[in-house]
């Protein structure tokens, strides 16, 4: 029996390979546990559709990201605080950094993304690393004004 492997099956082979197998094997263990499907031609086709799709899917965020990754680096996060006798009061932290991305750019990142070494106390600016997704990193500028 042919059958078309969803995932990949150690000792078999990796998702997307057309593997011939026994008929037991196949169908109480393979096709059973959802590892594979029968590969009949409409399945075969069905499965290179949506791998295509997939593929483009990826494209398209691939494109997206880069774009976001050039407004962060291009543009400047500014960030108000209160003053203190020295530096600010309190601290911006990565939850503070995301807001005013959101806020000012429209570009929405989880603070988890968010790489800081230590929370910033003074004002000044500061570069700050942001994990994109797909190993793309932008470094992006954040300005921390002291107000009163």
């Amino acid at each position: 029996m042919k059958v078309l492997l969803i995932k990949e099956v150690k000792s078999l082979g990796k998702a997307g390979e057309i593997k011939e197998v026994k008929d037991g094997y196949g169908q109480n263990f393979l096709i059973a546990k959802g590892f594979a499907k029968l590969a009949t031609p409409e399945v075969i086709a069905s499965w290179k559709e949506e791998q295509e799709k997939l593929a483009q899917t990826l494209k398209e965020e691939l494109v997206r990201l880069e774009a976001e990754k050039k407004q962060l680096e291009a543009n400047k996060v500014v960030i108000e605080k209160p003053i203190a006798p020295i530096g600010i009061q309190g601290s911006v932290g990565n939850g503070d950094i995301a807001k005013a991305i959101l806020e000012q750019l429209g570009i929405t990142i989880d603070k988890k993304h968010i790489k800081l070494d230590k929370p910033i106390k003074s004002t000044g600016v500061h570069e700050v690393d942001i994990k994109l997704g797909h190993a793309i990193h932008a470094t992006a500028s954040v300005e921390v004004i002291g107000v009163e």
